[in-house]
């Protein structure tokens, strides 16, 4: 389930929206880390800024989901993507991936908006990927036999550590990730409810 075995040809194909959501955090990438492109000032153009959202710049709800800080940052999001979402892709279908995934991420930036004070600025995926976290958590939760034991064994240290480290590391949105992993585990139960009852 997360592990990757098709080549890159193949993986575009089978995962349309993860791959296209790859290309946007890397055209945004180079837009805001290339020499004369970042004169621009495409970051603070599309960051989370709360005052700004405040004063009516309501893009900044969405546009944070794909702006990264450093290599590093995109490259370790990124990578949460390719191994973590394609099943969920597979098995939600590509409009409804997206769709939660964006809902997720909406959400996580939301909550940032209300708890955190009127000049915090955030970016990053990593409210939506923990969405993607909480819609897992959901399944094994509420409806046992759609997701394999095994891959079981895989998800959940990895979400407990991802929280754990959410509350270790510098710089980091702790309120977007915890409430995009809240929004997860609630957009996953009301797939549980609808689109997977009759499923064993």
């Amino acid at each position: 389930m997360f592990v990757r075995t098709e080549s890159f040809r193949e993986f575009i194909k089978s995962y349309p929206m993860i791959s296209i959501i790859l290309m946007i955090h890397l055209i945004i990438f180079i837009f805001t880390s290339v020499p004369y492109l970042d004169d621009l000032e495409w970051f603070e153009y599309l960051a989370g800024n709360n005052e700004m959202i405040l004063a009516g710049e309501y893009w900044r709800l969405i546009t944070p989901i794909f702006v990264h800080l450093g290599f590093s940052h995109i490259l370790f999001n990124s990578f949460s993507l390719i191994i973590f979402a394609p099943a969920l892709e597979r098995t939600l279908g590509s409009f409804t991936f997206i769709i939660v995934y964006l809902v997720a991420g909406i959400a996580a930036n939301i909550a940032t908006l209300l708890i955190q004070p009127a000049y915090f600025t955030h970016v990053s995926a990593s409210g939506a990927i923990f969405g993607l976290f909480g819609i897992y958590l959901a399944f094994v939760f509420f409806k046992k036999g759609l997701i394999h034991s095994n891959d079981q064994q895989i998800i959940n240290p990895i979400a407990v550590v991802s929280v754990i480290m959410t509350f270790l590391q510098p710089n980091i949105n702790i309120t977007g990730h915890i409430f995009g992993l809240i929004s997860g585990i609630l957009i996953g139960k009301i797939l549980v409810d609808t689109k997977f009852r009759k499923r064993i």
